[in-house]
């Protein structure tokens, strides 16, 4: 009975997800002409991984000015 109960708990712990600080770092590019790339880190606060993951993700997207459609992406990955 013992060893079921220590089993048991054990096993709890294993399914707790543990809350931290994770660092979301993104690379932001553009295809405007003389655009240089940038890089910014944001702080999540106190997170499960898995929350931190779906917050940290690649974007991308077109904008269209003058005629000319511009892509510009932001590549994020999780430290």
């Amino acid at each position: 009975m013992k060893k079921a109960l220590l089993i048991a708990a054990v096993a709890g712990l294993a399914m707790v997800s543990c809350k931290k600080d994770y660092t979301c770092e993104c690379t932001s590019t553009s295809t405007v002409p003389g655009s240089t790339s940038s890089t910014s880190k944001r702080t999540l606060v106190e997170v499960s991984k898995a929350t931190a993951k779906s917050q940290c993700l690649k974007t991308s997207w077109d904008e269209t000015s003058g005629g000319t459609t511009y892509t510009f992406t932001n590549d994020c990955k999780l430290k």
